[in-house]
């Protein structure tokens, strides 16, 4: 195979090499094979030039159908074989991976008409990977303990044998088990609780085997924000334990719906500490000849645990729209915490007398020291209430603390925007009333290129909104009747949109009271199958309706099968710890420095599921008894739509109106 796509001469600079072969694919090339030139995508390949010449960041803000995906990938691929190192595509979420590799995606599209070999591995996050020790577990379950077994006898050989492994053979990601439902894979796939460096299965682990071929891409390697943010967080430690860090030394990193960078980088940068887990961990030492100092210090220690989560799970209160459950750190809580942190300090002081009488199993020795290690870690932060965020979750583990240190910017800038090295944020939603200020302050970024170009689709043509008012005190009920008549209307061919589960949950019930709607449509819910399954069936079913809460940026339906798309209600953060922490440092008004952007970008980036094509049309049903009421509101929603889309208060006008425009 050519190292270059294009013939390169070492004695004229590289870059500027690349753009004109890139000129020749897009103008002639591609072209040829049938596809539409088109002058945004062309725009948007000259400044990325900029941003791989001089290695810096960009923020590649293009609109749907500017074929920005293709742009991106062509510099990044053959900077990857200049330098000799692959570049990162980071994706928002495991959904938007598997489109970018699936046969018809535009990694397999420029393979077949640029006659490359373009070598795209995936790198996916742990949690998409089959936990050994949690299946052995689950397979022992009296509820379904059969449907583990199932899975467990369906492992390939090599995984219950210790011959040598001759071949990689990929295994056990979630997207091979299709028909689990999330709560049912949270009871066997890997979690933040499980620890691998002390695991005896990791050698047969799919996870292990994974991260060993990926490793290896001469090209792409293609993971989530998720799994990048986790790489950043865990690189100095992972290197002092004499491990590899999760992702190789790369060339370049695009964020694909870069955007949702920040969240991915909070979520990176949390401890989660569980009672039940703790016990079931420290409990091991009791299991060999220890002294009776030991013993006493690991029984007060369970004890305090046990007082400290009852005392968190007791004054934790829910936030609507959230899974995080907001906690005060009031004196008598952080008296609490103090006295945990002490007793896990006495018993790392034993431990080290312990070890050097070689009675306890090295191997549980690991798992308890580890684990010991990263409760202290959190704990410390405690030190300062003012810098860490904290909150508490619950679910099948019971209840689990979980702390964030403030200092998510600081840790992007110095491990990621500090590094030379060309950084693109790409989305067609990086802006916020035509500033990337919000975006550039949440991620540390102080230097940076930026750009936008418009979508060259039709909207004001092709796109209609109803945004009916509201008359009913009920405004949930009317919303319910609101969708279903236009449900009936289009046949389906629906996404629906919700900003939180508990919205969906509450219209998943409803529905469940009007059978006869039940029965004339089909529903398919985030939650209940894999996401991509979820997605293929959708695609391919093309009067059913898809309900998500995480489908807001990414999916790409054209076609008669998504032609309506229901905005539930405006898309505000939550008032949980997290973003409470960033309305209190905005430095002036936190709903339009915090709220307001938060909730246009992702407002944007619904209303953006719907037109994929020139040939797309369809319906935006905006839900939203507020715009009534507030106009200033109303005024920066109508701006989030493309210019000149109609909007219309009667279901009947938008749907006449609709018809009359297909004709």
């Amino acid at each position: 195979m050519e190292r270059y796509p294009f013939s390169y001469d070492p004695t004229q600079p590289f870059i500027p090499q690349v753009s004109d072969w890139i000129a020749d694919v897009f103008y002639e090339v591609l072209p040829e094979a049938g596809f539409e030139v088109r002058d945004e995508q062309i725009y948007m390949a000259f400044q990325l030039e900029r941003a791989f010449l001089e290695k810096q960041t960009i923020f590649a803000e293009a609109g749907v159908g500017t074929g920005k995906t293709l742009a991106y990938l062509l510099y990044a691929i053959c900077y990857a074989r200049y330098t000799r190192k692959p570049a990162i595509i980071a994706c928002a979420n495991e959904s938007l991976i598997e489109q970018l590799v699936k046969p018809e995606g535009d990694i397999a599209k420029l393979a077949r008409h640029l006659n490359m070999k373009i070598d795209a591995r995936l790198g996916k996050s742990p949690n998409q990977y089959l936990c050994l020790q949690k299946l052995d577990q689950a397979r022992l379950r009296e509820e379904d303990g059969e449907l583990y077994q199932e899975i467990y006898q369906e492992l390939p050989p090599f995984v219950h044998n210790y011959e040598a492994l001759q071949a990689f053979s990929p295994y056990g990601d979630r997207s091979q088990y299709p028909a689990l439902d999330d709560e049912q894979w949270n009871v066997a796939n890997w979690d933040v609780f499980q620890d691998c460096f002390a695991c005896d299965k990791q050698h047969r682990c799919g996870q292990t085997l994974s991260r060993d071929f990926y490793r290896k891409s001469a090209d792409l390697i293609i993971c989530s924000h998720d799994f990048y943010m986790e790489h950043v967080w865990t690189y100095e430690g992972r290197k002092r334990g004499g491990h590899l860090p999760l992702l190789p030394s790369h060339s370049s990193v695009i964020f694909d719906e870069g955007h949702l960078l920040e969240t991915a980088a909070q979520k990176a940068l949390t401890y989660k500490l569980n009672h039940n887990v703790f016990e079931e961990v420290i409990t091991r030492l009791l299991k060999g000849e220890i002294r009776e100092s030991l013993a006493y210090a690991v029984e007060d220690a369970i004890m305090q645990s046990d007082n400290l989560f009852a005392m968190l799970k007791q004054e934790s209160k829910p936030v609507p729209g959230s899974e995080r459950r907001e906690i005060t750190l009031h004196p008598g809580l952080l008296a609490q915490i103090q006295a945990f942190s002490s007793l896990i300090d006495s018993i790392q002081e034993e431990l080290v007398l312990e070890g050097g009488l070689y009675t306890l199993d090295e191997f549980q020795l690991n798992i308890v020291s580890e684990h010991l290690e990263m409760i202290q870690i959190a704990l410390q932060l405690f030190e300062d209430p003012s810098k860490v965020i904290t909150w508490v979750t619950e679910d099948a583990t019971g209840t689990s603390l979980v702390v964030m240190p403030r200092k998510v910017q600081e840790v992007l800038k110095e491990f990621v925007f500090s590094q030379k090295m060309p950084v693109v944020f790409s989305s067609a939603t990086l802006s916020a009333d035509g500033s990337f200020f919000y975006l550039a302050d949440s991620l540390g970024i102080d230097e940076y290129l930026s750009f936008s170009v418009a979508s060259p689709y039709d909207y004001e043509n092709r796109m209609k909104v109803l945004a009916p008012d509201f008359t009913s005190s009920d405004a949930f009920a009317e919303k319910v009747d609101v969708t279903l008549d236009m449900l009936e209307k289009t046949q389906g061919r629906s996404l629906l949109l919700f900003p939180s589960l508990e919205e969906m949950h509450a219209f998943k019930q409803s529905l469940q009271s009007r059978s006869e709607t039940s029965n004339q449509q089909r529903f398919l819910f985030e939650g209940d199958q894999e996401i991509s399954h979820l997605i293929s069936q959708f695609q391919h079913d093309e009067h059913s309706n898809l309900c998500a809460i995480s489908l807001w940026e990414g999916l790409d339906v054209p076609g008669p099968s998504l032609s309506h798309v229901v905005i539930w209600s405006l898309p505000f953060p939550p008032n949980d710890p997290v973003f409470a922490a960033k309305r209190k440092a905005a430095a002036g008004n936190a709903f339009d420095e915090v709220d307001m952007p938060y909730m246009l970008l992702r407002l944007r980036q619904g209303i953006g599921r719907l037109i994929r094509t020139r040939e797309d049309s369809g319906i935006i049903t905006l839900l939203s008894p507020e715009l009534q009421a507030d106009e200033g509101l109303r005024k920066k929603v109508e701006k989030a739509f493309p210019e000149g889309v109609a909007w219309h208060k009667s279901a009947a006008q938008v749907w006449q109106e609709h018809a009359e425009s297909k004709l």
